[in-house]
């Protein structure tokens, strides 16, 4: 290297010097990014286990309890799988009581999926001698019935170089979990779409035989949404490609970490029309109903936006955007699409 910069006269020193600090600029920029969100994620870590463990006098009770329970457990689980893939796991260390996985009950069906090289000749030409195997086994679900997988993995030997080789691990949803793709689709199919909140869920899986502790559960539903993040992304990226969108928003309470109270915050939901072949709705939580945050979300999209006659999309409509009314004043939303027929009629 220095050999190489003696080489070089003042005009490529300079070039090499303005792209080194570039360089340096640019990964201090990354570096400052991760640390601020890992600083985040660790904050909300630390609010959710207070709630979770708070004194008795604080927790909530009855279903309403149920509800926030496994929500904050799948809040933190979320967060955990986050902090991991930003590369800070090492700072937090492992539970010593974590509690270890039962074994599946043994009165379920068993399918064996078997993994094996697909050459058996090592590659020193001698033949590989099967020498044993490795076991792991996952829970899959078929609506109504529970089956184990068994992943069967050979180990193959080579007695000639002492060379052991094995067909790699399948890619899982939750590496090293317990669950397969169809039992964590259920899980959440049932949540989302049926409604089924997890202590629900958990009672229906114990009459078919397997008890899930709804944590689990939880924890299932927490690292699945991060997972998803990418099908989001490109739902979004399909969905703002539209020439005409709907949008609304709708209320929810938030508590407020510490006081006890609920906050109001909203959820933005922005979706194509019911003339599009593509049936896309994308949701956007933000903790206020400021105009600021339609206008992030669409940020770069142009075109007709069906929405009420709420202030907050004003600022919305510049170049490129138009504002398609969807509600008459003095009239619900249920009864506006028919006037709005009606009148378009009586004009033909």
């Amino acid at each position: 290297m220095p050999d190489q910069l003696a080489a070089m006269d003042a005009q490529q020193l300079r070039e090499f010097a303005a792209g080194l600090i570039e360089h340096i600029a640019r990964q201090d920029h990354e570096l400052r990014h991760k640390q601020l969100k890992i600083e985040q994620l660790t904050h909300e870590m630390a609010v959710l286990k207070r709630w979770k463990f708070a004194a008795r006098s604080e927790q909530w009770r009855g279903a309403q309890g149920s509800l926030l329970e496994e929500s904050i457990e799948a809040d933190l689980e979320a967060i955990t799988v986050e902090l991991a893939a930003l590369g800070s796991v090492e700072h937090a260390p492992a539970p010593k009581d974590k509690p270890k996985r039962s074994p599946l009950p043994t009165h379920l069906p068993r399918v064996e999926v078997r993994h094996e090289p697909e050459h058996t000749m090592c590659g020193c030409g001698s033949e590989l001698k099967r020498i044993g195997e490795d076991v792991s086994e996952k829970l899959d679900y078929t609506p109504g019935v529970f089956h184990v997988e068994r992943h069967i993995r050979g180990k193959w030997a080579c007695a000639q170089c002492q060379t052991l080789i094995q067909a790699p691990v399948p890619a899982q949803v939750i590496d090293k979990g317990m669950p397969t793709a169809g039992l964590l689709a259920q899980v959440l199919v049932a949540k989302y779409a049926d409604h089924q909140p997890l202590y629900r869920q958990e009672g229906i899986f114990e009459r078919a035989g397997v008890a899930i502790p709804r944590s689990t559960l939880a924890q299932w539903v927490g690292a699945c949404g991060v997972q998803l993040q990418p099908l989001v992304g490109a739902l979004k990226a399909a969905l703002l490609e539209r020439p005409v969108l709907h949008a609304d928003e709708t209320p929810v309470a938030m508590l407020v970490p510490g006081k006890g109270k609920t906050h109001r915050a909203y959820i933005w939901s922005y979706s194509s029309t019911a003339f599009d072949p593509l049936r896309a709705v994308v949701y956007d939580f933000a903790d206020s109903r400021a105009g600021a945050h339609p206008q992030a979300f669409l940020d770069g999209w142009s075109g007709k936006l069906v929405c009420d006659d709420y202030a907050g999309y004003k600022a919305l409509f510049t170049a490129g955007r138009t504002e398609v009314g969807c509600r008459i004043r003095g009239e619900s939303s249920t009864t506006c699409g028919s006037t709005i027929r009606a009148r378009w009629r009586s004009k033909r």
